[in-house]
Protein backbone atom coordinates (compact mmCIF):
# COMPACT_ATOMS: atom_id res chain seq x y z
CA UNK A 1 0.00 0.00 0.00
CA UNK A 2 2.83 2.42 0.90
CA UNK A 3 4.41 1.84 -2.52
CA UNK A 4 1.21 2.77 -4.37
CA UNK A 5 0.87 5.93 -2.27
CA UNK A 6 4.43 6.82 -3.34
CA UNK A 7 3.56 6.07 -6.96
CA UNK A 8 0.53 8.35 -6.92
CA UNK A 9 2.45 11.17 -5.23
CA UNK A 10 5.26 10.85 -7.75
CA UNK A 11 2.84 11.45 -10.64
CA UNK A 12 2.25 14.95 -9.28
CA UNK A 13 5.82 16.03 -8.45
CA UNK A 14 8.92 16.62 -10.58
CA UNK A 15 11.04 13.65 -9.50
CA UNK A 16 11.57 10.54 -11.65
CA UNK A 17 9.58 7.38 -11.00
CA UNK A 18 11.59 4.60 -12.63
CA UNK A 19 14.83 3.58 -14.28
CA UNK A 20 15.87 0.62 -16.39
CA UNK A 21 19.43 -0.46 -15.64
CA UNK A 22 21.34 -2.71 -18.03
CA UNK A 23 23.27 -4.96 -15.64
CA UNK A 24 24.94 -6.59 -18.65
CA UNK A 25 24.96 -6.41 -22.44
CA UNK A 26 25.68 -10.12 -22.78
CA UNK A 27 23.00 -12.64 -23.70
CA UNK A 28 22.80 -16.40 -24.18
CA UNK A 29 20.39 -15.96 -27.13
CA UNK A 30 20.49 -13.99 -30.38
CA UNK A 31 16.92 -12.99 -31.30
CA UNK A 32 16.87 -11.20 -34.66
CA UNK A 33 14.73 -8.28 -33.48
CA UNK A 34 16.84 -7.52 -30.41
CA UNK A 35 19.36 -4.66 -30.43
CA UNK A 36 20.13 -4.85 -26.72
CA UNK A 37 22.92 -7.39 -26.49
CA UNK A 38 26.62 -7.43 -27.25
CA UNK A 39 28.63 -10.40 -26.02
CA UNK A 40 31.92 -8.57 -26.55
CA UNK A 41 31.17 -6.15 -23.71
CA UNK A 42 32.25 -7.29 -20.22
CA UNK A 43 29.83 -7.23 -17.28
CA UNK A 44 29.94 -4.02 -15.26
CA UNK A 45 31.42 -4.55 -11.80
CA UNK A 46 29.22 -4.90 -8.73
CA UNK A 47 30.96 -1.84 -7.30
CA UNK A 48 30.01 0.30 -10.32
CA UNK A 49 26.45 -1.02 -10.37
CA UNK A 50 25.98 -0.17 -6.69
CA UNK A 51 27.28 3.35 -7.36
CA UNK A 52 24.80 3.82 -10.20
CA UNK A 53 21.90 2.33 -8.22
CA UNK A 54 22.66 4.70 -5.33
CA UNK A 55 22.54 7.61 -7.82
CA UNK A 56 19.20 6.35 -9.17
CA UNK A 57 17.83 6.41 -5.64
CA UNK A 58 19.23 9.90 -4.93
CA UNK A 59 17.55 11.27 -8.06
CA UNK A 60 14.21 10.11 -6.67
CA UNK A 61 13.33 6.86 -8.45
CA UNK A 62 11.17 4.39 -6.55
CA UNK A 63 11.25 1.60 -9.17
CA UNK A 64 14.12 -0.10 -10.96
CA UNK A 65 14.02 -2.64 -13.78
CA UNK A 66 17.08 -4.87 -14.21
CA UNK A 67 17.71 -5.48 -17.90
CA UNK A 68 20.14 -6.98 -20.38
CA UNK A 69 21.26 -8.65 -22.47
CA UNK A 70 20.28 -11.38 -20.09
CA UNK A 71 20.54 -10.14 -16.49
CA UNK A 72 20.86 -13.66 -15.08
CA UNK A 73 24.26 -13.92 -16.80
CA UNK A 74 25.71 -11.40 -14.36
CA UNK A 75 27.55 -13.42 -11.66
CA UNK A 76 26.41 -10.98 -8.93
CA UNK A 77 22.75 -10.71 -9.93
CA UNK A 78 21.45 -11.81 -6.51
CA UNK A 79 23.65 -9.23 -4.76
CA UNK A 80 22.43 -6.58 -7.21
CA UNK A 81 18.82 -7.34 -6.28
CA UNK A 82 19.70 -7.29 -2.58
CA UNK A 83 21.30 -3.86 -2.93
CA UNK A 84 18.29 -2.45 -4.80
CA UNK A 85 15.95 -3.71 -2.09
CA UNK A 86 18.23 -2.37 0.68
CA UNK A 87 17.63 1.06 -0.88
CA UNK A 88 13.87 0.43 -0.82
CA UNK A 89 13.54 0.30 -4.60
CA UNK A 90 10.73 -1.76 -6.10
CA UNK A 91 12.78 -4.18 -8.20
CA UNK A 92 11.77 -6.12 -11.30
CA UNK A 93 13.69 -8.12 -13.87
CA UNK A 94 13.20 -9.06 -17.53
CA UNK A 95 14.69 -12.42 -18.48
CA UNK A 96 14.43 -15.12 -21.12
CA UNK A 97 14.33 -17.54 -18.20
CA UNK A 98 16.74 -20.10 -19.64
CA UNK A 99 19.12 -19.87 -16.67
CA UNK A 100 16.48 -20.09 -13.96
CA UNK A 101 16.99 -22.95 -11.51
CA UNK A 102 15.19 -23.82 -8.24
CA UNK A 103 18.20 -22.57 -6.27
CA UNK A 104 18.47 -19.28 -8.18
CA UNK A 105 14.73 -18.63 -7.93
CA UNK A 106 14.92 -19.17 -4.17
CA UNK A 107 17.91 -16.84 -3.92
CA UNK A 108 16.11 -14.12 -5.89
CA UNK A 109 13.03 -14.56 -3.74
CA UNK A 110 15.13 -14.29 -0.57
CA UNK A 111 16.85 -11.21 -2.00
CA UNK A 112 13.44 -9.52 -2.26
CA UNK A 113 12.91 -9.39 -6.03
CA UNK A 114 9.39 -8.05 -6.58
CA UNK A 115 8.61 -9.49 -10.00
CA UNK A 116 10.00 -11.27 -13.05
CA UNK A 117 8.92 -10.80 -16.64
CA UNK A 118 9.74 -13.91 -18.67
CA UNK A 119 10.09 -13.22 -22.40
CA UNK A 120 8.59 -16.01 -24.52
CA UNK A 121 7.68 -15.45 -28.19
CA UNK A 122 6.48 -18.77 -29.59
CA UNK A 123 5.45 -22.30 -28.69
CA UNK A 124 8.46 -23.64 -30.62
CA UNK A 125 11.90 -22.12 -31.37
CA UNK A 126 12.90 -20.77 -34.79
CA UNK A 127 16.11 -19.04 -35.98
CA UNK A 128 14.74 -15.51 -35.39
CA UNK A 129 13.76 -16.26 -31.77
CA UNK A 130 14.61 -19.22 -29.59
CA UNK A 131 12.46 -17.94 -26.75
CA UNK A 132 9.94 -20.76 -26.93
CA UNK A 133 7.37 -21.99 -24.44
CA UNK A 134 8.30 -25.61 -25.09
CA UNK A 135 11.78 -24.84 -23.75
CA UNK A 136 10.69 -22.70 -20.82
CA UNK A 137 7.70 -24.61 -19.36
CA UNK A 138 9.85 -26.42 -16.74
CA UNK A 139 11.13 -23.01 -15.56
CA UNK A 140 7.58 -21.65 -15.31
CA UNK A 141 6.59 -24.65 -13.21
CA UNK A 142 9.39 -23.83 -10.76
CA UNK A 143 8.27 -20.19 -10.63
CA UNK A 144 4.69 -21.28 -9.87
CA UNK A 145 5.94 -22.98 -6.71
CA UNK A 146 7.78 -19.86 -5.54
CA UNK A 147 6.38 -16.66 -4.04
CA UNK A 148 7.78 -14.53 -6.85
CA UNK A 149 5.26 -12.67 -8.98
CA UNK A 150 5.91 -13.37 -12.63
CA UNK A 151 4.39 -12.79 -16.04
CA UNK A 152 4.92 -13.90 -19.63
CA UNK A 153 5.59 -11.35 -22.35
CA UNK A 154 5.99 -11.83 -26.09
CA UNK A 155 6.88 -9.75 -29.13
CA UNK A 156 4.56 -9.67 -32.14
CA UNK A 157 6.00 -9.95 -35.65
CA UNK A 158 5.38 -12.17 -38.67
CA UNK A 159 7.08 -15.29 -37.30
CA UNK A 160 5.43 -15.12 -33.87
CA UNK A 161 1.91 -14.28 -35.07
CA UNK A 162 1.06 -17.83 -36.03
CA UNK A 163 1.53 -19.11 -32.47
CA UNK A 164 0.74 -15.99 -30.44
CA UNK A 165 -2.87 -16.89 -29.68
CA UNK A 166 -1.84 -20.37 -28.54
CA UNK A 167 0.76 -18.73 -26.30
CA UNK A 168 -1.82 -16.40 -24.79
CA UNK A 169 -4.22 -19.28 -24.25
CA UNK A 170 -1.53 -21.22 -22.42
CA UNK A 171 -0.62 -18.39 -20.07
CA UNK A 172 -4.20 -17.36 -19.33
CA UNK A 173 -5.42 -20.93 -18.82
CA UNK A 174 -2.64 -21.44 -16.26
CA UNK A 175 -3.44 -18.23 -14.42
CA UNK A 176 -0.21 -16.54 -15.55
CA UNK A 177 -0.45 -12.82 -16.43
CA UNK A 178 0.46 -12.74 -20.13
CA UNK A 179 0.69 -10.25 -23.00
CA UNK A 180 2.08 -9.71 -26.49
CA UNK A 181 3.23 -6.32 -27.77
CA UNK A 182 4.13 -5.08 -31.22
CA UNK A 183 7.82 -5.30 -32.03
CA UNK A 184 9.48 -1.88 -32.02
CA UNK A 185 12.21 -0.38 -34.15
CA UNK A 186 15.87 -0.21 -33.19
CA UNK A 187 17.60 3.12 -32.35
CA UNK A 188 18.10 3.74 -36.10
CA UNK A 189 14.39 3.26 -36.84
CA UNK A 190 14.71 -0.09 -38.61
CA UNK A 191 13.36 -3.56 -37.78
CA UNK A 192 15.37 -6.76 -37.71
CA UNK A 193 12.33 -8.85 -38.64
CA UNK A 194 9.31 -8.80 -40.96
CA UNK A 195 6.47 -7.11 -39.08
CA UNK A 196 3.73 -9.28 -40.60
CA UNK A 197 0.28 -8.48 -41.96
CA UNK A 198 -1.34 -5.49 -40.29
CA UNK A 199 -4.75 -7.18 -40.08
CA UNK A 200 -3.23 -10.17 -38.29
CA UNK A 201 -1.46 -7.88 -35.83
CA UNK A 202 -4.72 -5.98 -35.21
CA UNK A 203 -6.49 -9.26 -34.58
CA UNK A 204 -4.01 -10.21 -31.83
CA UNK A 205 -4.25 -6.80 -30.14
CA UNK A 206 -8.06 -6.93 -30.30
CA UNK A 207 -8.06 -10.49 -28.96
CA UNK A 208 -6.11 -9.29 -25.92
CA UNK A 209 -8.57 -6.44 -25.40
CA UNK A 210 -11.49 -8.85 -25.56
CA UNK A 211 -9.86 -11.25 -23.11
CA UNK A 212 -9.03 -8.39 -20.74
CA UNK A 213 -12.69 -7.30 -20.84
CA UNK A 214 -13.60 -10.82 -19.72
CA UNK A 215 -11.41 -10.32 -16.67
CA UNK A 216 -8.57 -12.55 -17.84
CA UNK A 217 -4.98 -11.72 -16.88
CA UNK A 218 -3.72 -9.75 -19.89
CA UNK A 219 -0.62 -8.19 -18.35
CA UNK A 220 -0.76 -4.72 -19.86
CA UNK A 221 -2.85 -1.58 -19.41
CA UNK A 222 -5.95 -0.65 -21.40
CA UNK A 223 -4.17 2.49 -22.52
CA UNK A 224 -1.28 0.56 -24.06
CA UNK A 225 -3.62 -1.80 -25.89
CA UNK A 226 -5.55 1.16 -27.26
CA UNK A 227 -2.28 2.90 -28.20
CA UNK A 228 -1.08 -0.12 -30.20
CA UNK A 229 -4.47 -0.36 -31.89
CA UNK A 230 -4.16 3.31 -32.86
CA UNK A 231 -0.66 2.69 -34.28
CA UNK A 232 -1.98 -0.10 -36.51
CA UNK A 233 -4.94 2.03 -37.62
CA UNK A 234 -2.70 4.99 -38.46
CA UNK A 235 -4.45 7.14 -35.87
CA UNK A 236 -2.76 9.96 -33.97
CA UNK A 237 -2.36 9.72 -30.19
CA UNK A 238 -1.56 13.01 -28.50
CA UNK A 239 0.96 12.57 -25.69
CA UNK A 240 4.12 14.13 -24.31
CA UNK A 241 7.13 11.85 -23.87
CA UNK A 242 8.54 11.72 -20.32
CA UNK A 243 11.72 9.81 -21.30
CA UNK A 244 14.66 11.29 -19.42
CA UNK A 245 12.31 13.01 -16.97
CA UNK A 246 10.09 10.50 -15.17
CA UNK A 247 11.66 7.40 -16.69
CA UNK A 248 15.19 6.88 -17.98
CA UNK A 249 17.72 4.19 -18.86
CA UNK A 250 21.31 3.53 -17.77
CA UNK A 251 23.59 1.50 -20.02
CA UNK A 252 25.96 -1.21 -18.82
CA UNK A 253 28.68 1.41 -19.17
CA UNK A 254 26.96 3.78 -16.76
CA UNK A 255 25.67 6.13 -19.46
CA UNK A 256 22.40 8.03 -19.06
CA UNK A 257 19.98 7.41 -21.95
CA UNK A 258 16.49 8.77 -22.52
CA UNK A 259 15.29 5.27 -23.45
CA UNK A 260 16.30 2.04 -25.20
CA UNK A 261 15.75 3.62 -28.62
CA UNK A 262 17.16 7.07 -27.90
CA UNK A 263 20.69 6.82 -26.52
CA UNK A 264 21.03 10.54 -25.95
CA UNK A 265 22.61 12.39 -24.23
CA UNK A 266 24.90 9.40 -23.46
CA UNK A 267 26.56 11.10 -20.48
CA UNK A 268 27.81 9.58 -17.22
CA UNK A 269 24.90 8.90 -14.87
CA UNK A 270 26.93 10.41 -12.02
CA UNK A 271 26.80 13.79 -13.81
CA UNK A 272 22.99 13.80 -14.09
CA UNK A 273 21.15 16.43 -12.03
CA UNK A 274 17.47 16.94 -11.17
CA UNK A 275 17.53 20.04 -13.39
CA UNK A 276 18.71 17.99 -16.37
CA UNK A 277 15.90 15.47 -15.83
CA UNK A 278 13.26 18.21 -15.73
CA UNK A 279 14.57 19.63 -19.00
CA UNK A 280 13.45 16.47 -20.84
CA UNK A 281 9.75 16.95 -20.14
CA UNK A 282 8.68 17.85 -23.67
CA UNK A 283 7.46 16.26 -26.88
CA UNK A 284 10.31 14.60 -28.74
CA UNK A 285 10.95 14.26 -32.45
CA UNK A 286 11.22 10.48 -32.17
CA UNK A 287 7.98 9.83 -30.30
CA UNK A 288 5.67 9.43 -33.31
CA UNK A 289 5.08 5.70 -33.77
CA UNK A 290 7.19 4.95 -30.69
CA UNK A 291 7.26 1.36 -29.45
CA UNK A 292 9.15 1.75 -26.17
CA UNK A 293 6.07 0.72 -24.21
CA UNK A 294 7.34 1.31 -20.68
CA UNK A 295 7.97 4.95 -21.61
CA UNK A 296 4.63 5.27 -23.39
CA UNK A 297 2.73 3.77 -20.46
CA UNK A 298 4.30 6.13 -17.95
CA UNK A 299 3.85 9.08 -20.33
CA UNK A 300 0.14 8.37 -20.73
CA UNK A 301 -0.23 8.10 -16.96
CA UNK A 302 1.82 11.19 -16.13
CA UNK A 303 0.35 13.47 -18.80
CA UNK A 304 -3.07 13.27 -17.14
CA UNK A 305 -2.87 11.13 -13.98
CA UNK A 306 -6.43 11.72 -12.80
CA UNK A 307 -8.03 10.88 -16.14
CA UNK A 308 -5.66 7.92 -16.64
CA UNK A 309 -6.39 6.54 -13.16
CA UNK A 310 -10.16 6.86 -13.45
CA UNK A 311 -10.16 5.24 -16.89
CA UNK A 312 -7.97 2.30 -15.80
CA UNK A 313 -9.99 1.73 -12.61
CA UNK A 314 -13.29 1.86 -14.51
CA UNK A 315 -12.05 -0.64 -17.11
CA UNK A 316 -10.68 -2.84 -14.32
CA UNK A 317 -14.01 -2.84 -12.48
CA UNK A 318 -15.86 -3.77 -15.66
CA UNK A 319 -13.44 -6.65 -16.23
CA UNK A 320 -13.79 -7.78 -12.62
CA UNK A 321 -17.57 -7.75 -12.93
CA UNK A 322 -17.33 -9.84 -16.08
CA UNK A 323 -15.08 -12.33 -14.29
CA UNK A 324 -17.44 -12.61 -11.29
CA UNK A 325 -20.39 -13.15 -13.62
CA UNK A 326 -18.49 -15.95 -15.34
Amino acid sequence: MDFWVKMIKREFDTKPIACHLYVTDQCNLDCFYCTEYDNSVPHPSLEDLKKWIQKIKELGCIRIGLQGGEPLLHPDIVSIVQYCKALDLSTSMATNGFRLTPALIQDLENAGLDSIQVSVDRMTPIPSTRKSLKTIIPKLEILKKSKLRFSISGVLFKETLIEAKEMLDYGLSHGIPTHFRLVHADPKGSFGVDLGEKDALKSLINFQMQEKKKGRKIHTSWHLLKYQNALLNGENVDWTCIAGYKYFFISSQGKFWLCSSNHQPNIDIMDVTPELLKSYFHKKGCQEGCGVYCIISESLANNNPVKFGISEVWDHLQAKSARLLG
